[in-house]
């Protein structure tokens, strides 16, 4: 699938958007995405990486309602597409069928 592939933090944050569902915003996926790598991320980096996906059209996003938890703003609430689910699948697809070639033993130099 051409044009499909990502970057590994690309690919973990779009990840974590899709695992959190209608909860994904800048902020719950640092969160989702700090949890699971066990790195601390930079706000600005998420944030420029969900405008980076949803201009090349791996996500969606739209505008919540304002809070007064927030000062009156509204939280930008991104969304998975179908694009970006048929990336994520075709990654997996991709991965597995490297780990099915992965000798059981380890190979010299290696540790898996």
């Amino acid at each position: 699938m051409k044009g499909s592939f990502l970057g590994e933090f690309e690919e973990v944050v779009l990840l974590a958007t899709w695992v959190l569902k209608d909860q994904a915003y800048a902020n719950t996926v640092r969160d989702e995405v700090s949890k699971h790598t066990q790195r601390d991320i930079n706000l600005s980096a998420i944030h420029s990486a969900l405008y980076r996906m949803e201009r090349k059209g791996f996500l969606t996003s739209e505008l919540g309602e304002a809070s007064a938890r927030r000062g009156g703003k509204r939280k930008r609430h991104f969304y998975v597409s179908t694009k970006g689910t048929e990336a994520l699948n075709e990654i997996k697809r991709i991965r597995e069928s490297f780990w099915q070639l992965v000798p059981a033993t380890p190979v010299k130099g290696g540790s898996i």
